[in-house]
C-alpha cells in the first residue's frame, strides 16, 4: 500500500464518532489522500457491514448487494450485529485483565461502541491504534480520533498483509509499547484474506511481536453453523459477485489461528455465545444466524 497517514491527535473534544453527519476537516496535501479511489458505484466490504449494522455510510450499490444476500440468508444482519456486540464484550474483558493498549486491524466504519470507547470506559488511559485500508474508512478516520483526555487514539491506513509496516509505523510505536501486553483485534477480518495469502502465517507475525500476557480477539465467518450449505455457498458467491473475496472457514481451521496461545472460556463458540451479558438479542439468536465463530486467547507468560 502507498503510505497514507491520518493525523494522530490528543483526543478529548470534538464530534462523536457515531454521528451520522459529521463535518470533516479538509484533508491537506498528498499524505492525506485515500490509498484507493472511493468507488461508490460498486459494493464495498466495509459499507456492506455498515449496512448490516443499520448504519448510514453506504450507497445504492452496497444496499442492492446486501438486499440480495439477505434474500438468501436473512440472518446476515443480525449476525453482524451480534459480532459487533461480541467485540464490545471482548474488549471489556481485555480491559478488565489490565490491557491498556490495543491494535485494531480491520477497523471498519465508525459505529457504536468502537474499541477506544469501550476500553476507555473501563480505563480512561487506554490507547488504541486503528488500522484499515478501505477508502471509506479513511474518509471517516478523524471521527475515530476522539476519546478521553487521558487516552490516545491513532489511525493507520495499511493492509493487514503488510505486517512490517503496521508494527513499525510511528503511529503504532508512538502509542504501543510492545514490551507490554497488547490486545490484538482481528474481528471479522481474516475471512476476507484468501488462503493463497496465508492468513495464518501473517497472523503469527503479529502474535510473535506481542509480549506475554497479550490478548488475541478474533471472529471469523463459518459455514459450520449454517443448516443449509447451499445458502452458505450462495452468500459467499454473493460477496464474490460483488467483488469481495470471502472465505468461510471451519471451526478447526479457525482454532489454528489461536495456536500457541491459551483460549479463555468458553473457547471458540458462536459470536453470540462468547461470554453473553444477558442481551436479549444474543439470547434469541440461533447459532445458524450468528454465522461466525469467536474466541479470545492469551499469550502465555514465560515461567
Amino acid at each position: 500500500m502507498s503510505g497514507v497517514l491520518v493525523e494522530e491527535r490528543e483526543p478529548g473534544s470534538g464530534q462523536s464518532p457515531v454521528s451520522s453527519s459529521p463535518t470533516w476537516p479538509a484533508m491537506r496535501g498528498d499524505d492525506h489522500r485515500p490509498s484507493r479511489d472511493l468507488r461508490t458505484d460498486v459494493p464495498h466490504a466495509a459499507r456492506l457491514y455498515d449496512y448490516f449494522l443499520g448504519g448510514k455510510d453506504n450507497f445504492a450499490a452496497d444496499r442492492e448487494a446486501a438486499a440480495k444476500m439477505l434474500e438468501i440468508f436473512p440472518g446476515l444482519a443480525v449476525g453482524a450485529q451480534a459480532n459487533r456486540r461480541y467485540l464490545g464484550r471482548a474488549v471489556r474483558f481485555a480491559a478488565n485483565l489490565g490491557i491498556r493498549q490495543y491494535l485494531d486491524i480491520g477497523t471498519g466504519i465508525p459505529a457504536a461502541d468502537n474499541t477506544h470507547e469501550v476500553a476507555q470506559s473501563v480505563a480512561a488511559d487506554s490507547r488504541v491504534v486503528y488500522v484499515d485500508n478501505d477508502p471509506i474508512v479513511l474518509a471517516h478516520a478523524r471521527a475515530l480520533l476522539h476519546g478521553t483526555p487521558e487516552g490516545r487514539t491513532a489511525y493507520l491506513d495499511a493492509d493487514f498483509r503488510d505486517h512490517e509496516r503496521i508494527l513499525s509505523a510511528p503511529e503504532t510505536t508512538g502509542l504501543i509499547d510492545f514490551d507490554r501486553p497488547v490486545a490484538l483485534l482481528t474481528v471479522a477480518l481474516l475471512h476476507f484474506i484468501p488462503d493463497e495469502d496465508r492468513p495464518g502465517e501473517l497472523l503469527e507475525r503479529y502474535k510473535a511481536a506481542l509480549a506475554p500476557g497479550s490478548v488475541l480477539i478474533l471472529s471469523h465467518a463459518t459455514a459450520d453453523l449454517v443448516d443449509d450449505p447451499e445458502a452458505s455457498r450462495a452468500v459467499v458467491g454473493g460477496y464474490t459477485g460483488a467483488g469481495v473475496s470471502l472465505t468461510a472457514r471451519s471451526r478447526e481451521r479457525i482454532e489454528e489461528f489461536f495456536s500457541g496461545w491459551d483460549l479463555v472460556e468458553p473457547g471458540i463458540v458462536p459470536v453470540s455465545e462468547w461470554r453473553p451479558d444477558g442481551d436479549l438479542n444474543d439470547a434469541a439468536l440461533a447459532p445458524a444466524q450468528a454465522g461466525a465463530f469467536a474466541g479470545v486467547a492469551v499469550k502465555r507468560v514465560r515461567s
